[in-house]
């Protein structure tokens, strides 16, 4: 088949978990015999960065997206005055449904594959370009519902729920619209479509996220010392959770290990924790290559309370052969089995003893460790798990 594959972000380098599962996604098709034209919002990326991409895809195409306060005041009042969601809004722009319609004007799609909820609308927008499919990396409004549950501003919170009931609408309708829809988790499909809804009618189906283990070995050293969390700060479930566990837990982790050093490893960390002012907190900002800090590792930590999907970080520090604690939310979706591939903990207290009690138990490490590598082994490898993909692009 010739798929015009459709991303809000360009799938590589593999740092975020959006990447990640349209990186493997392209890579099953491509290998499957497909023929892949990307189509992607561009962010000013370099050559090196877009060629792994050209190698797998018969085509790239990308369009600049810019981001500002102007815009997103502009595409906020939009919002309440339609009724769109705005986090939808902004990334619906003239200069990609131009290119859209040229590419499908000069080459005729059998399939269109709209990655995130961010591209719907351009497969519900009139652009002929076959079979449409959208990847559904999360229930899109139980982010803004979860983090308006937490919001002590009352005004903040009101906007938050706003967002939240237009997402949901704008969700469900499209998921009604188009003609396929994949979803990383069951937890997400039920929380968007009726409860009984079946999971696979030949319109819906459920595809977890899945990584490459074979490139990425174990990383840990003997003596590690690390508590770190990866992940960009400028999703608001990450500055919210590290916030968090920074107030709630991190106290009574240094107290307790005083060799522990938390670090923060992620885009705009300095910016979203300006009163994180501790001489054992580190904070690296956008790191190109993480293996030293993740070798020095001793505890991963999730500590998240909103957001929806599957965290990829979780993958990747299975992949990597770190112990993870997290909380219930923060491994929603996943095969997480407290005390064999992680620990689960749902408050400060509780969470700073799971942190305390790795560092001290060099066997509970090692378990968590060895579980989670086997996790990720058996059911999240792409080459296994995505042979599912070939029954929703079937003829």
């Amino acid at each position: 088949m010739r798929i015009l594959f459709m991303t809000q972000v360009l799938p590589f380098p593999l740092d975020a978990g959006p990447k990640v599962r349209a990186y493997h996604v392209i890579r099953y098709l491509a290998e499957a015999g497909h023929d892949v034209h990307l189509l992607s919002f561009g962010r000013g990326e370099s050559e090196d960065l877009i060629q792994p991409l050209r190698r797998m895809c018969a085509s790239v195409n990308l369009v600049p997206i810019v981001r500002s306060r102007v815009r997103d005041v502009r595409d906020g009042m939009r919002s309440v005055l339609t009724g769109m969601p705005f986090l939808v809004l902004r990334d619906h722009v003239a200069a990609m449904r131009r290119k859209l319609e040229e590419i499908a004007g000069r080459t005729s799609f059998d399939a269109q594959h709209l990655d995130q909820l961010w591209m719907a609308p351009y497969g519900l927008g009139g652009v002929q370009a076959g079979r449409t499919v959208l990847d559904q990396h999360n229930a899109v409004f139980m982010i803004p519902r979860r983090m308006a549950e937490r919001q002590r501003n009352p005004i903040a919170r009101a906007l938050l729920h706003g967002e939240a009931g237009r997402l949901q609408r704008y969700e469900q309708d499209a998921c009604r619209q188009l003609d396929r829809v994949v979803w990383v988790t069951e937890e997400d499909r039920r929380a968007v479509l009726e409860p009984s809804a079946p999971s696979a009618d030949g319109r819906n189906a459920v595809i977890p996220i899945a990584t490459d283990p074979a490139l990425q070995p174990r990383l840990r050293r003997q003596r590690p010392f690390r508590v770190t969390f990866l992940g960009g700060m400028h999703w608001p479930p990450n500055a919210e959770g590290v916030s968090w566990f920074a107030e709630h837990v991190w106290p009574q982790v240094a107290r307790q290990v005083p060799t522990a050093v938390l670090t923060v490893i992620g885009k705009g960390g300095a910016q979203a924790l300006p009163g994180l002012d501790d001489t054992r907190v580190e904070i690296t900002g956008y790191v190109d290559d993480p293996r030293r800090y993740l070798a020095e590792t001793a505890v991963f930590i999730v500590p998240l309370w909103s957001g929806a999907g599957m965290r990829v970080k979780i993958l990747d520090a299975w992949c990597w052969g770190l112990p993870i604690v997290s909380t219930t939310i923060g491994a929603e979706g996943l095969a997480a089995r407290h005390g064999e591939n992680m620990l689960l903990a749902d408050d400060g207290a509780a969470f700073a003893d799971s942190v305390i009690r790795v560092f001290r138990d060099r066997r509970v490490a090692d378990g968590l460790a060895d579980g989670g590598r086997a996790t990720v082994e058996d059911s999240y490898d792409w080459k296994k798990i995505y042979t599912a993909w070939d029954a929703v692009y079937q003829a």
